[in-house]
């Protein structure tokens, strides 16, 4: 008797396609790491330019300030110039730089204190120039686009009424798109605390925000 073929499953195609997505990145990353290793610097300059907007994302929502942002930014690439030839690819690259930005804006925020007094001057506009946003706003009327705007400050200021560790998982998992996984590696606990921040994370940020999730 001829067995029945397998029944197709899109799930599992996905997934297997986000695998070997993940894992030609990791191997494209390693082979730039090596060249930079051996002296290459346009290599590292490749990996600048392919993590610089996603690790500025990173720190700019959990500092709330271009300023300070575009400063942690630089140094993060300079601590990783620095220790790459200790990088043995045991985790994938941009883990690594992740847990290096992580750490240094941590630090950052937590030299800089609770005494620093929150400003609405902080807040990015650079939103107003996202593609998505001039999409998503395009053809609205001004009371609309008003709102908006309003909903992007009041979002930034609830963020920064966390504590560093709950915005920095809320950062990567929502607005980063990290896996549970990852963010555990990167923040060196175990995915049921990940798991636990961005469910109290969550349930603060829906406090903070009730007026406008009505």
């Amino acid at each position: 008797m001829t067995a029945a073929p397998a029944a197709f499953c899109p799930t599992a195609l996905a997934d297997a396609e986000t695998a070997a997505r993940a894992l030609s990145t990791r191997e494209e990353d390693q082979l730039l790491v090596e060249r930079a290793q051996n002296g290459d610097t346009s290599a590292f300059d490749v990996l600048v330019m392919k993590y610089s907007g996603k690790l500025y994302g990173l720190i700019y929502h959990m500092t709330s300030n271009r300023e300070d942002s575009n400063d942690l930014l630089q140094d993060v690439f300079a601590r990783a110039y620095r220790s790459l030839k200790r990088f043995r690819g045991q985790s994938a690259f941009y883990t690594w730089i992740y847990t290096i930005a992580t750490n240094l804006t941590l630090n950052f925020l937590k030299k800089r204190g609770r005494r620093q007094t929150y400003s609405l001057d902080d807040i990015d506009q650079g939103i107003e120039r996202d593609q998505e946003f001039i999409e998503a706003t395009s053809g609205s009327d001004p009371f609309r686009e008003a709102g908006l705007n309003e909903l992007q400050q009041k979002l930034n200021e609830a963020m920064m009424k966390l504590s560093e560790d709950h915005r920095a998982v809320v950062t990567m998992f929502d607005i980063q798109g990290l896996p549970h996984a990852e963010i555990a590696k990167i923040v060196k606990v175990s995915e049921g605390t990940v798991r636990s921040r961005l469910f109290y994370a969550h349930r603060q940020l829906q406090s903070l925000l009730a007026d406008y999730l009505k």
